[in-house]
């Protein structure tokens, strides 16, 4: 498999120069459910979103700006940065109208899947998210979920990972690459990086027995990787932490995976979980 398929780099910006860091549309990935842009505005930027035929999830990754989504204006966002505290997020449905005004330098992650479905746009707030422990000893990461399947969403499911450096994380390995719920579902998946010092770095692995497919990617700070079928662990570089944003949408809104029988066994070494943990904090 090209490594190209699956690592995307993310576009170099001066730090105060606004504009689009990743842009990845799933007509140019060949991807069958979800687009994937990252966007940072600058103080009195303004970023029109519109969602038709699409639903869409904004995740704040840092920064301040003023949202206007239909139900009144609002300034969201208190971290400087994805190490700085639990995210404001923005689901808009299909055929919404959002506003973004930047009040600081601010970065979005912005998910797209196709949907006619008729719901409601909600703002999420670090109130409104998930922080749990999964793992132990050198396999611990936290886990921020934020677009849960209980969600009233149509496909579209965000969590946030932070991985101490030297640890594991989507281990054991998993895959969802295979339509048999309810023990495991399809589900394409974004890995949105980064790192808490520039110069950074993970690796992960994406491999699948049934096939050749063995690639094991270095990525680094803005980086991306798509999922697109068998497992896939990581790693953090020792010493740096990491945080992934995870995108998934598929035929079946949850999360159902399989393990990898192999390296299951792992899971009775586990006496407690890292210390280090939790990384952040709402």
């Amino acid at each position: 498999m090209n490594q190209k398929e699956n690592l995307v780099h993310s576009r170099k910006l001066a730090a105060d120069q606004s504009g689009e860091l990743l842009r990845l549309p799933r007509e140019e990935a060949g991807w069958e459910w979800m687009s994937f842009f990252v966007r940072r505005l600058t103080p009195g930027m303004v970023w029109e979103v519109e969602t038709r035929g699409e639903e869409a999830l904004l995740v704040l990754l840092g920064g301040r700006c003023r949202a206007e989504w239909g139900n009144g204006e609002q300034e969201i966002g208190e971290r400087r940065n994805v190490f700085e505290g639990f995210p404001y997020a923005l689901y808009l449905p299909s055929n919404s109208h959002a506003i973004l005004k930047g009040q600081t330098i601010c970065e979005v992650a912005e998910c797209r899947v196709a949907s006619n479905a008729r719901l409601e746009p909600r703002l999420i707030t670090p109130r409104d998210v998930v922080s749990s422990l999964r793992g132990g000893e050198n396999a611990s990461r936290q886990i921020v979920d934020i677009l849960r399947p209980e969600f009233p969403a149509d496909r579209l499911i965000a969590v946030e990972v932070y991985t101490p450096g030297g640890n594991w994380s989507s281990y054991p390995p998993h895959k969802h690459d295979v339509h048999n719920p309810p023990q495991e579902v399809d589900l394409d998946e974004f890995y949105y990086y980064r790192m808490d010092h520039a110069e950074g770095f993970a690796f992960q692995n994406l491999y699948n027995p049934g096939t050749s497919q063995d690639v094991t990617l270095k990525v680094h700070d803005g980086d991306a990787v798509l999922v697109r079928d068998g497992y896939h662990p990581v790693v953090a570089g020792p010493g740096y932490n990491v945080y992934y944003l995870n995108f998934l949408a598929g035929t079946s809104r949850t999360m159902a995976v399989v393990e990898d029988p192999e390296r299951v066994w792992v899971r009775s070494t586990w006496k407690q979980p890292d210390p280090r943990l939790p990384l952040v904090r709402g």
